[in-house]
């Protein structure tokens, strides 16, 4: 199985709703849809 990771650096770079435009790729819309699943546990 291949792991993929994104890597957003520097502190406070991070902001709400980053990466959403990976979401026009399949595999990345899978991986942050489990990802937002997971948090809402």
């Amino acid at each position: 199985m291949k792991k993929i990771a994104f890597l957003f650096a520097g502190q406070g770079a991070q902001t709400v709703g980053m990466g959403k435009d990976l979401q026009t790729y399949e595999k990345a819309k899978e991986t942050y849809e489990i990802a937002e699943k997971e948090t809402r546990n």
